[in-house]
């Protein structure tokens, strides 16, 4: 393995929500909610996740199934913060069904499904077509809207053609009705302190390649790039403390440009902690050969 660094990228902090302009695009009832969280169990249970988090699961799925009240009707009203309150949810479960009910997707289940899209993803965004979307992807390597927000703010998504100071503005504008909702936990904005350590990150980075090169991982097949839909990608669940996360190569279009599809590793926490970072060996200057995280929100 190459020597191991790593160092945080650029971080946005999201404040705590104004409920009041927020417009739910879809209708999603408690059985719906239920359903993908019972899906999720599955999936996780197939690729050999912890049983404790696979019944975690269940009990969230049961928890929303037995309700009275609609699930988003409790967070039309209270945000995350009352989600956070309902018993075997949680902070992790409340994220999920703030995605489900802002987005009418569940992206974390879309990629243990290897059905995400990233530039369909993009083109949720007001002022971003196809042919955009493809840009931002293709030239600059972003695949979620955390990350464009975080292309918006450090100047890349300008240098993108096509995207002006207005059109630019427009994205951020837009960005704030899509992700604002569901980044609040009780205090209001995420903090530093809630992100893992550096050295977390490169352990499962290790773990994940270890178990990779062994062959000792299970598959998806892949949506995209994946014209004969064979099950080649490997999937990591695994927990450190209380944090659970999913580790998967970096199935992206830039990643297959540069060959890299077996060194990039996109690392993704789905509780408590929610965020997502990709490892990678560095490949020039002064850490070269060695691993480097980079990205995190």
């Amino acid at each position: 393995m190459p020597g191991r660094i790593g160092f945080h990228g650029s971080t946005i902090m999201i404040p705590a929500p104004d409920r009041g302009g927020y417009i739910r695009p879809v209708n999603i009832g408690n059985e719906e909610i239920a359903r993908q969280f019972r899906r999720a169990a599955e999936l996780l249970e197939a690729q050999h996740a912890d049983p404790f988090r696979v019944n975690a699961y269940h009990r969230a799925a049961s928890t929303v199934e037995a309700m009275d009240e609609a699930v988003v009707d409790i967070y039309d009203r209270r945000g995350v913060s009352g989600l956070i309150e309902l018993p075997t949810i949680g902070k992790a479960f409340a994220l999920a069904i703030a995605d489900i009910v802002t987005d009418g997707r569940w992206r974390w289940l879309e990629r243990l499904q290897g059905a995400v899209d990233p530039e369909s993803v993009l083109m949720t965004v007001a002022g971003i077509g196809p042919r955009l979307a493809a840009r931002v992807h293709h030239e600059i390597g972003v695949e979620t809207l955390e990350g464009l927000e975080i292309a918006a703010h450090d100047g890349r998504l300008a240098a993108v053609d096509g995207f002006g100071p207005k059109r630019v503005r427009a994205v951020v504008d837009s960005l704030a009705g899509h992700l604002r909702p569901v980044r609040p936990t009780r205090g209001g904005a995420v903090t530093g302190e809630e992100m893992p350590a550096i050295s977390e990150l490169l352990d499962i980075d290790d773990e994940y390649r270890s178990k990779a090169h062994d062959d000792a991982l299970p598959t998806i097949a892949p949506s995209r790039f994946n014209p004969t839909h064979a099950s080649w990608l490997p999937v990591l669940h695994t927990t450190r403390g209380d944090r659970r996360y999913t580790a998967m190569f970096s199935n992206t279009a830039k990643a297959h440009e540069l060959g890299r599809i077996d060194d990039w590793v996109v690392i993704y926490a789905d509780g408590p902690v929610d965020g997502q970072w990709t490892v990678v060996t560095e490949s020039r200057g002064p850490r070269a050969g060695q691993r480097v995280v980079r990205g995190g929100r």
